[in-house]
């Protein structure tokens, strides 16, 4: 079959910004997430039943500490909400050879059209679900999530803590709101003791541009509990951010760039106003070896390096191995190494 020539088109959609906890998420995740040396083992398995139910079974074993577990179970249902259906415009070169099956033109137009119509049914999560957990600790955790039930673009959790030996453990309830320009959120906690307390938080997004917000709020007190502020951009290939927390006391500047299709590089500076501390430095990087492996390291500015790999060994299995190398007493004792299984099925 001859090949087509088709002129190249950049489609952009506009999706949510991130919660304001995640501006500098990519950053946040080279630095600190799949390093394994932060527990001796760690062990993971997930399994889905036939009647649609989720289980999880966590265990981790501390390098000091006892060894703790949890058992969660997951529960999907529909919320009767029929999905959404979506337009995009595309805009290409009409030809009689590229209006294929792929994509649907109106037979009402008589003439050749550059633009065409695409639906796309996207279903997305059902509606609610129902977790309940266990852990070694005794504490009996359950949450209901309501996915888009109440109102387009919000998410509501309600959350309760309940330790068969001692009683109640407290509350909780969540509110995510999104939009095309626009995230919020709100926490909202019930102490056994009476006390409440809520957390909001809001960001806003033009062209990668995001600014965002948090306040926390003490309703016994009446009183602002703390504040933070941050601002970062983002593009397909790279991510920029600057916070400000702790009621602007700890401030944080963070870079993430994908470097090609295996390399990714990153960087973060911290500096706690309050303490008067030196400026804390991070450098991470991320290679891809293949479709199923790739290998992490990363150092600071006190000379503390961490190595990770991760494997995917087969469907049903994931081995993940680190250590964390304090560079300037290599021979000394206190070096840290861990091992991460997670199984499938």
């Amino acid at each position: 079959m001859a090949s087509i020539p088709v002129e190249k088109v950049a489609a952009v959609f506009k999706v949510p910004p991130p919660a304001f906890s995640d501006i500098a998420k990519s950053s946040n995740d080279l630095i600190n997430k799949d390093f394994y040396h932060t527990a001796a083992a760690a062990l993971e398995v997930k399994l889905k039943a036939p009647n649609g139910v989720n289980f999880t079974a966590k265990g981790l074993s501390a390098h000091d500490g006892p060894v703790s577990s949890s058992l969660e179970g997951k529960k999907a249902l529909s919320n009767g909400i029929q999905p959404i259906s979506s337009k995009f415009r595309i805009t290409f070169p009409s030809t009689k050879q590229f209006s294929s099956a792929i994509f649907y033109t109106p037979k009402t137009r008589k003439k050749p059209s550059s633009t065409t119509f695409i639906a796309v049914l996207t279903p997305g999560p059902a509606g609610i679900s129902i977790t309940q957990s266990w852990n070694t600790a005794n504490l009996l955790s359950s949450k209901i999530e309501l996915n888009d039930t109440l109102a387009s673009g919000l998410k509501t959790e309600v959350l309760s803590n309940f330790n068969p030996a001692s009683g109640n453990k407290g509350q909780k309830v969540n509110f995510h709101f999104k939009q095309a320009n626009f995230h919020g959120r709100v926490f909202g906690d019930l102490n056994p003791s009476g006390a409440v307390s809520a957390i909001a938080d809001a960001v806003l997004s033009h062209e990668g541009f995001v600014v965002g917000g948090e306040v926390g709020y003490d309703v016994q007190k009446a009183a602002v509990t703390k504040y933070s502020a941050a601002v970062g951009y983002t593009t397909p290939t790279y991510n920029a951010a600057i916070t400000a927390t702790n009621s602007l006391n700890v401030f944080a500047a963070s870079y993430y760039q994908k470097v090609n299709a295996a390399v990714e590089a990153g960087a973060k500076a911290t500096w706690d106003q309050k303490s008067g501390s030196n400026v804390g430095l991070e450098l991470a990087a991320k290679y891809k070896i293949d479709t199923l492996s790739f290998a992490k390291a990363k150092i600071n500015n006190a000379g503390i390096a961490s190595l990770a790999y991760n494997t995917k060994v087969n469907t049903g299995l994931t081995f993940g191995i680190g250590g964390s190398f304090d560079t300037q007493k290599l021979n000394e004792a206190g070096h840290k190494l861990g091992t991460s299984f997670t199984f499938e099925g």
